[in-house]
């Protein structure tokens, strides 16, 4: 489809016939006396009168500049060839996974699909890798922490680096302790980058905090505070002793006071509830916008009247002086 970004442009095409019965200027110029005068006039061939010399146009150069006029006009209207419309669909949550990858992640205590024990870690992992796929339009960040927290991803649209980089995760890659805290005062700090409404942290982890510099407490009200929501999940064994013993009421806590909720996942087959449960209780939301394709065509009547009125000249070249005719000022 073919629209005129500045319609209101068209209301210049009959200027020229106002101009047209405007009067002519008229200007007293010096002139010079011949005594010979009628002899130039004989020899020139033209026709002497009173006035001013105003040379006539042919018919050809008329029509060129009406079409000429008409060409520059319409391009001062600007004409587009608009295409069909695109939806666009952003992301209007952005999400932080936090993984504890201490020592006690190394546990092979973790029942896996099949019924056998696996490492904590790499359960969580595959449980993890299918509700990252799900999360197509989403922001995701992905932290990892033990003694210290990293930011292994920042908010980023490609969640297939959040899935490669978790799977070159390792036990014991961020110390052997757990920081509760320290996760979260980083994923605040990630969360700086968001300019989203609805800004989500899932926790996980199977320990006590025993490293962090801030207080989980702490951290969690700074959370709510910034309308950042927690969700905590806990695995483990919460009859352990030591780092081992996972902090149930801690994580029951944070949750609480930032308006998330708790979960307890014993199994593989648990944990995958748990993130189905989160999504239900936290639906993906989008922003949709929506566009049309525009092409400018102005160049198209410019071009047509630069080619138009580069013919018309070379054609009143061609035609030497026939087409001209004019009449001399007379000698008082």
């Amino acid at each position: 489809m073919i629209s005129l970004a500045f319609p209101w442009a068209l209301l210049a095409l009959p200027l020229p016939l106002v101009w047209r019965l405007i009067a002519p200027h008229r200007e007293r110029v010096p002139a010079l006396r011949f005594p010979f005068f009628r002899r130039i006039v004989d020899a020139a061939g033209t026709e002497a009168g009173p006035g001013s010399v105003v040379l006539t146009k042919s018919r050809l150069q008329i029509i060129a500049g009406v079409v000429i006029w008409a060409l520059i006009v319409l391009a001062m209207a600007r004409p587009e060839r608009v295409g069909d419309p695109v939806t666009v669909e952003k992301a209007a949550r952005d999400l932080v996974l936090a993984i504890d990858i201490s020592g006690s992640m190394d546990a092979r205590d973790f029942a896996g699909s099949d019924g056998d024990n696996t490492q904590r870690l790499a359960g969580v992992r595959s449980v993890v890798d299918g509700f990252v796929a799900d999360r197509e339009g989403d922001r995701m960040a992905l932290i990892v922490f033990g003694t210290k927290a990293y930011v292994q991803a920042p908010l980023t649209e490609d969640l297939r680096t959040i899935t490669d980089l978790l799977a070159q995760t390792e036990v014991g890659m961020a110390g052997p302790h757990t920081a509760l805290g320290d996760a979260i005062g980083l994923a605040i700090r990630t969360f700086e980058a968001s300019d989203v409404d609805q800004r989500l942290l899932i926790l996980l982890s199977d320990g006590t905090d025993t490293a962090s510099r801030m207080s989980p407490v702490n951290a969690a009200e700074i959370a709510n505070d910034r309308d950042i929501e927690i969700y905590t999940i806990a695995v483990g064994d919460p009859d352990a002793s030591g780092e081992e013993k996972v902090d149930i009421p801690t994580l029951q806590d944070i949750a609480a006071r930032t308006g998330g909720e708790f979960y307890f996942a014993e199994d593989q087959e648990g944990l995958t509830e748990v993130y189905d449960r989160i999504d239900d209780l936290a639906p993906r939301t989008t922003d949709t916008l929506s566009y049309r394709p525009r092409q400018a065509l102005a160049w198209i009547p410019l071009g047509l009247a630069a080619l138009l009125g580069t013919l018309t000249v070379a054609a009143r070249g061609l035609g030497g002086r026939r087409g001209r005719r004019g009449r001399a000022r007379v000698a008082a």
